[in-house]
């Protein structure tokens, strides 16, 4: 569909004028997008103006950014089932008819996976198993991008970043399981898309942040709550490392990825990192008192219990591909990052209703 020359022209002004040609009008079809990311790619692909379906859970919680945001407004299909009912996903599928496939469906922390380690497996690698196998039953789909991590790697504790040619591993249910959906990803397009049919590409990403975010055993939604009951933030590991980055930067890269896959170039079918630059991979302490600028009344302390849960002490990707192949750059720093997150809490606190404005406003700031 080609694009309206209103909408071209709005699109060039801020920006994004390369992925609204490549994007408008396009059937999507988005897993897991009540979920934090899931929720601002929805609003994204609005902006762009494709026409989005979603499959996913209800949303976890109240608040969420799904419900805060208005995001069910913008699609065409909203569907509420799990990544591990196969019919139900196929058939989903089926109705949409999506040129491209998100797939972001995921048990998404590391923690839970300690706690919950066959729902953490059969969510990650079952239910990538069962969105390619929808893929390859649903002739309209053309490129479909898996979405998993920066854990995906078999962390060495190394100080350079790891590239998508280093080996994948992860010791805890989470990593070693996104591990396997990257073996999925793999095995399906080596064994049914390798001739023909839909490119199939991965993408890892590091640790996002944002407005919208109210998981638990997060450190900006801890950090939030903490801030709202006048309490100190207890912080398990403040000396670990992390690739911090705004939760528009990867989905900016997602895009640029899914957009070269629609036009046919399968030398993108393959797997690529996001990643901050290596000035914004920084220690958790470092994150918080970045947040602190912002809000003053941020207070944190080292946790001194012992837990159980093992976490890796740093973790920085090298994210060389995607600038040089994709032409993706990083449009918010870390600084930038933080602050238009902290806008983000602050404005839900005072108008819980405007934040689908809100947060339309912060989509024009980074497409500008």
């Amino acid at each position: 569909m080609a694009v309206g020359h209103c909408a071209v022209e709005a699109l060039a002004m801020s920006g994004m004028h390369a992925l609204a040609q490549a994007l408008y009008g396009r059937r999507v079809f988005v897993t897991g997008h009540t979920g934090f990311k899931g929720a601002w790619l929805c609003l994204l692909l609005a902006k762009l103006g494709a026409r989005v379906s979603g499959y996913a859970l209800a949303p976890s919680g109240t608040p969420n950014m799904f419900e805060m945001a208005g995001v069910g407004d913008t699609l065409d299909r909203h569907y509420l089932a799990d990544v591990r009912d196969q019919a139900a996903l196929a058939a989903a599928m089926r109705e949409a008819e999506p040129e491209l496939v998100l797939h972001l469906a995921a048990q998404a922390l590391v923690r839970h996976g300690y706690a919950d380690p066959v729902a953490t497996w059969s969510t990650n690698v079952m239910g990538t198993v069962h969105l390619l196998d929808a893929v390859r039953a649903c002739p309209s789909v053309k490129a479909a991008l898996v979405v998993t991590t920066d854990k995906c790697y078999e962390n060495r504790h190394w100080p350079w970043g790891y590239r998508e040619n280093d080996r994948l591993g992860g010791h805890d249910p989470y990593s070693a399981s996104k591990a396997g959906a990257e073996l999925v990803a793999h095995s399906y397009r080596s064994s049914f898309f390798s001739a023909d049919g839909p490119l199939i590409a991965s993408a890892r990403a590091g640790n996002v942040i944002g407005g919208g975010d109210w998981s638990a055993d997060r450190l900006v939604p801890d950090a939030v709550r903490a801030v709202q009951q006048g309490s100190a933030l207890l912080v398990r590991h403040p000396d670990a490392t992390r690739p911090w980055q705004h939760v528009l930067e990867p989905l900016h890269g997602y895009l640029l990825l899914a957009a070269r896959l629609l036009a046919g170039d399968a030398r993108c079918a393959t797997a690529f990192n996001f990643g901050p630059d290596a000035a914004d991979n920084l220690p958790v302490a470092a994150v918080l008192d970045g947040l602190r600028a912002h809000w003053p009344q941020l207070e944190w302390q080292r946790d001194g219990a012992r837990h159980a849960a093992i976490e890796a002490a740093l973790l920085y990707l090298d994210s060389s591909k995607a600038r040089q192949e994709l032409g993706w750059q990083v449009r918010w720093p870390l600084a930038a990052g933080l602050e238009h997150t902290a806008q983000w809490y602050a404005a839900a606190a005072r108008d819980p209703g405007g934040m689908r404005a809100f947060t339309e406003q912060q989509l024009e700031q980074f497409c500008a």
